[in-house]
């Protein structure tokens, strides 16, 4: 889609010219597969790197089309956001020792990226979710302003009919509304392409789809979505919602999520994917730039198929078909899209080699694979590898495994079958799936290494600061480019007085507030500021918004009891009212708090109360 000029189908003329290209590029693309026209006796591997951008303090930058042009490289693209950055590398062939060609070609390409990104006071970093990243970061603003982008948001906002919602529920839940497709571009991914061999399609892509719930157990690393601890792989459930379109009636009806893993096996035909996407959905773009497939065929040239390219540029499914051309020669490939960004490139290079080891060492015993395992089967697997990584039971050819015993046993075994089939290197072999054996053994993924030091962390510190502390911890971590295995427990460290005082206050307020309301009864509130030992209480109206402060010293100046009849907190709140935004800085509200001798400093997010800052947490400098 990004080669193309898009715009907004409108009118029954355009949606006509845009299904016949559609409908014509398929059929030229089965003239080619029936006429043995895909390019055959070679496989090459390709890879996409996404990474997110935050300022020196680790909160997202918007800086990503500076850093673009201070790259000027055919090699990095712009992605949805202003804080994410795409890097293109060129696809090689399967064999000898491509997977560590691969691993330095992404450091030379990411060490331009980090050096322009530091002449902008950037920070790259890899990670499948940020977790420093927050709703106010996913407003329109930060959209990149391109007109691929802004359209598509217009055409998705215009036929969802009213606002995205998210729930997604894990060790916590995360429910919000939003009006945009932003949420989208919290996903980071590592996505790998790798070439079908044209006698073995059908098998190949089937075998992909049931691999997909062992491989992805193996390599979360998107625990975290705003400080909430929700799947192994929230990315998972986070795409698929941020984009969905559907509405009651849709759902009645089993339409399906424009991010799918699929609907069934394929039984006769690899393009059975293509016209099943076609059936399902509507074109929601179209380009002025279509060219003439069947022309170009009929004249002896290979055409792009772009009004195909388009059309599947908008569906996103975890295992997606992919049509392209490599020097003159026309392949279909499968573009993985549900391996994360991170934790190192090492560890990315490292699930490479498992996927496409898996891929290349498919068994006989699992060809025809629609007679041998539901299809439900590979789906829930799937499901379940995103909510629990290493923890996952699987369902596997009728018999019920861990994805340890799974893939230590079986998996990687196959791996590496696939890899020497291929003739890739004995010591790239060894050394990068030993990185994933390390990792099972272990049970130390991406995920579990953030969860774990996360919890200690908030033991000591707010959910925010946690979360810059755990971002700062993932980037000093991945310049070292050490296996996830070998990254170290965090340790906490105090901030130094100024460094402290220029942080902002949304780092080190507290956000799980207790707040009664305004017609609340003052014995109720006394009894709660006792239980939960805090001396400040806000207090809102029925729009929830901030009308008052009730202190301890406040309650003890008053006693409850002194009159016969019930007193209300509007009737002893403070009402002259000292706030802040979250994004001033810690040495603003200090100078506030001795300014105007009070103890605490609600935090307004425009008018909406989101914290409290008191002076307890100006002793806390994590």
């Amino acid at each position: 889609m990004g080669s193309l000029t898009v715009k907004e189908i409108i009118g029954l003329e355009a949606q006509r010219e845009c299904l016949g290209h559609l409908l014509k590029d398929i059929e030229i693309l089965d003239q080619m597969i029936v006429n043995d026209l895909l390019e055959t006796g070679i496989t090459r591997i390709g890879a996409e790197q996404e990474m997110c951008l935050t300022d020196l303090d680790f909160h997202p930058s918007k800086k990503a089309l500076k850093i673009l042009e201070k790259l000027d490289s055919d090699y990095f693209t712009t992605e949805l956001a202003l804080f994410n950055m795409e890097l293109n590398i060129r696809p090689v062939e399967l064999r000898n020792k491509c997977f560590s060609d691969l691993e330095a070609k992404l450091k030379t390409h990411l060490a331009r990226a980090y050096a322009s990104a530091k002449a902008e006071n950037v920070n790259v970093i890899l990670t499948g979710i940020l977790p420093t990243i927050k709703q106010k970061n996913l407003y329109l603003d930060h959209i990149t302003p391109l007109n691929r982008y802004t359209t598509l948001n217009k055409i998705l906002k215009k036929i969802r009919g009213n606002e995205f919602k998210l729930h997604i529920k894990g060790v916590h839940q995360f429910i919000v509304t939003h009006r945009s497709i932003l949420f989208e571009a919290c996903n980071t991914s590592f996505q790998v392409h790798l070439q079908l061999d044209p006698t073995k399609m059908i098998d190949e892509y089937n075998w992909a789809q049931a691999i997909a719930g062992p491989v992805l157990s193996v390599v979360t690393n998107s625990p975290l979505l705003m400080g909430r601890e929700l799947w192994s792989e929230t990315r998972i459930a986070l795409f698929q919602q941020s984009v969905d379109l559907r509405n009651a009636s849709y759902l009645l009806r089993e339409q399906k999520a424009r991010v799918a893993f699929g609907t069934n096996w394929i039984k006769e035909s690899i393009l059975e994917l293509y016209r099943d996407d076609i059936a399902r959905y509507s074109p929601i773009l179209t380009s002025e730039e279509y060219e003439n497939s069947e022309a170009l065929f009929k004249s002896g040239s290979i055409p792009k198929l772009t009004a195909l390219n388009l059309f599947n540029g908008t569906l996103y499914k975890w295992n997606r078909l992919c049509y392209g051309v490599s020097d003159g020669k026309p392949h279909l490939r499968i573009e993985n899209r549900y391996i994360p960004a991170g934790p190192t490139l090492v560890d990315e290079v490292a699930n490479t080699a498992f996927w496409v080891g898996l891929m290349k060492g498919l068994p006989d015993k699992y060809c025809n694979i629609s007679s041998k395992m539901d299809f439900d089967d590979a789906r829930g697997n799937f499901v379940r590898a995103a909510r629990t990584g290493l923890q996952t039971c699987f369902d596997w050819f009728g018999k019920t495994t861990t994805a340890c015993e799974l893939i230590l046993d079986e998996l990687l075994p196959i791996a590496r079958h696939g890899l020497r089939k291929e003739k890739v290197s004995e010591q790239d072999i060894k050394y990068y799936l030993g990185i994933i054996e390390k990792r099972v053994k272990a049970k130390e993924t991406g995920s579990s290494w953030m969860i774990k030091n996360h919890r200690a962390l908030r033991k000591k510190m707010t959910r925010e600061s946690a979360n810059y502390a755990l971002t700062e911890e993932m980037y000093k971590n991945q310049s070292l480019n050490l296996p996830i295995t070998e990254w170290p427990k965090m340790q906490v460290h105090q901030l130094r007085n100024d460094d402290f005082l220029r942080k902002k206050v949304e780092r080190f307020m507290s956000t799980e507030l207790f707040v009664v309301n305004e017609n609340s009864l003052v014995e109720l509130i006394e009894k709660v500021m006792k239980w939960k030992k805090i001396n400040h209480i806000p207090v809102v109206n029925k729009e929830n918004k901030l009308v008052g402060l009730i202190t301890r010293n406040r309650l003890q100046n008053y006693s409850a009891f002194d009159s016969e009849l019930p007193i209300m907190a509007n009737e002893i709140m403070e009402k002259e009212l000292f706030t802040i935004s979250p994004e001033k800085t810690m040495e603003e509200a200090e100078r506030i708090m001795k300014e105007k001798e009070i103890g605490c400093l609600p935090v307004l997010d425009k008018s909406d109360l989101v914290g409290i800052i008191t002076r307890h947490d100006f002793e806390k400098r994590y």
